[in-house]
């Protein structure tokens, strides 16, 4: 992912291969919102921002850590995804074969879920990181702080479908109650992200 051109990943997305995925996409979406909060407070340096010089230096070095995570969660998914059609493939021509791939299955499908709930998490960490940004931001590029909440909030609930898609399969009643809560935590968010934008379309409609 970090090497592609932005071409050779579309046409990957778009063969008739399991991977990378929606998985991959979400991850994608949310290191686009994370490098759009980078470059805002980028553009949120020097003597007219001097005050809050320390603040925006931390979002800058977290928005970065971001990005970069959101990528290696993107690799991720589409590892766990391969590793799922791996085990659907495996041979059931007896007992011992069945009882082999259905375990095989269980715990791809669990690793699978994992990188989507992980995103969903980073997705969370860019919101607060805007909501954070927006009071400080340099005005000629706040739009691209609601254009970073858009990419967390289309990250996060495109990540949701990939966990539950995974849920069925989940036989660990621990594991499958934390990735419940994963999902169920992107309402919340998608709200929060919803309000960056408000108040972002708020101010440049006066």
């Amino acid at each position: 992912m970090h090497d592609q051109t932005i071409g050779g990943y579309l046409e990957r997305l778009a063969a008739r291969e399991p991977a990378p995925g929606g998985g991959a996409a979400a991850a994608l979406h949310a290191a686009q919102g994370a490098a759009l909060l980078g470059m805002v407070a980028r553009y949120t340096t020097g003597e007219k921002y001097a005050a809050h010089a320390a603040q925006i230096a931390q979002i800058t070095a977290e928005s970065d850590e971001l990005r970069d995570r959101s990528l290696r969660l993107a690799e991720d998914d589409a590892r766990a995804f391969t590793a799922v059609t791996d085990a659907y493939a495996l041979p059931r021509a007896d007992d011992a074969q069945k009882a082999a791939r259905s375990q095989a299955i269980a715990a791809a499908l669990q690793g699978a879920a994992r990188p989507p709930a992980e995103v969903i998490a980073t997705a969370g960490a860019i919101t607060t990181l805007a909501e954070e940004l927006l009071p400080l931001a340099n005005r000629n590029v706040v739009t691209d702080v609601a254009a970073a909440t858009e990419a967390a909030r289309a990250a996060a609930t495109t990540a949701r479908v990939n966990v539950e898609i995974n849920l069925g399969g989940i036989k660990d009643e621990a594991v499958r109650a934390e990735l419940v809560a994963s999902a169920a935590s992107v309402d919340a968010l998608a709200v929060r992200a919803e309000a960056v934008t408000d108040a972002v379309r708020a101010e440049i409609a006066r």
